[in-house]
Parts: C-alpha cells; sequence; structure tokens
C-alpha cells in the first residue's frame, strides 16, 4: 500500500534536472541543452515541456511591476524507459524570441543611444531575469518531476 502510494506521489521515482549552458546568444535563438533523468524504480516518460519564461521587472517598491513572457516553448512527445539507478539523458535545442522594450530598441540604434538607454533602464529600475521551466509526464504518477534553471541572454 505504502510502496503504490510513493508511486504514485512520485517519491522515489523519476528526477530531472536540466543541464544547460549559464549563458546563452540572443543571435542564435537557441537553447541546447540536457534533461538528465534518474529514478529508483523503473519508470516510463512520456513527454517533456520546455518553457524559456522572461520575468520583466520595473519599478521601485509599491509601484514595482513584475511581468513574464514566454519566449519559446518545445514539447518532445517521446516515450522512453528510466531504468532505475541509471541516468538517461534527452538533448533537447529550444528556439526562443526575445523582445525588446521602446527604451532597448532605441539603445541599439548607435552606442551613443545605447549609453542613455542603459541609464533610462537604470533610472526605472528595468531588469530582465531569463529562466528554462521543464515538466515531464510519466506513466501513472500524479506529481510530474520538474526543475528550472535561471540563464543569462547576451
Amino acid at each position: 500500500m505504502i510502496k503504490k502510494m510513493k508511486k504514485w506521489l512520485g517519491i522515489e521515482g523519476v528526477k530531472m534536472e536540466l543541464v544547460v549552458p549559464e549563458e546563452v546568444q540572443e543571435k542564435t535563438g537557441l537553447v541546447k541543452g540536457k534533461a538528465v533523468f534518474q529514478s529508483m524504480n523503473p519508470q516510463t516518460v512520456t513527454g517533456i515541456n520546455f518553457v524559456l519564461i522572461e520575468k520583466y521587472m520595473r519599478g521601485r517598491g509599491k509601484e514595482k511591476l513584475i511581468d513574464e513572457y514566454e519566449l519559446g516553448t518545445l514539447q518532445l512527445e517521446i516515450e522512453f524507459e528510466v531504468p532505475d539507478d541509471e541516468l538517461v539523458e534527452v538533448d533537447f535545442e529550444l528556439p526562443f524570441s526575445v523582445t525588446h522594450s521602446e527604451i532597448e530598441e532605441f539603445g541599439r540604434k548607435n552606442f551613443l543611444y545605447g549609453g542613455i538607454a542603459r541609464l533610462a533602464k537604470l533610472s526605472r529600475g528595468a531588469k530582465s531575469v531569463y529562466r528554462i521551466e521543464a515538466e515531464a509526464t510519466v506513466k501513472g504518477v500524479a506529481l510530474s518531476p520538474f526543475d528550472k534553471v535561471e540563464i543569462n541572454i547576451k
């Protein structure tokens, strides 16, 4: 009874870890990485969803605003076994497209405007943080394994 409950909740089941570079070039528009799976009991993964999210923060104190934008998604519909006490690696390539604010577009015109744009962003407290979230679907489990990793986009 306890073993069935542990399996259903994903305890001692499949664990997932994302391995991605700390920094990605915006001009490539692609994040290459791996999802590494391991488990204490043999189980079957039926799919993996990847999402690249930008958390855009601006303002200070009580006027601080935070928005989140999906910059790219990838859905892998693959089925594979994760044997007990073995690592299984799945390579992925997540395409993305970064949207720029009006200030950033102004700063990209030339290097002089770039300094003005950085100063404007600093005065407004504008900042973007990027992260990749992944969630795997496992047969017979209610709580899916997931992982999230912050990255820098240059």
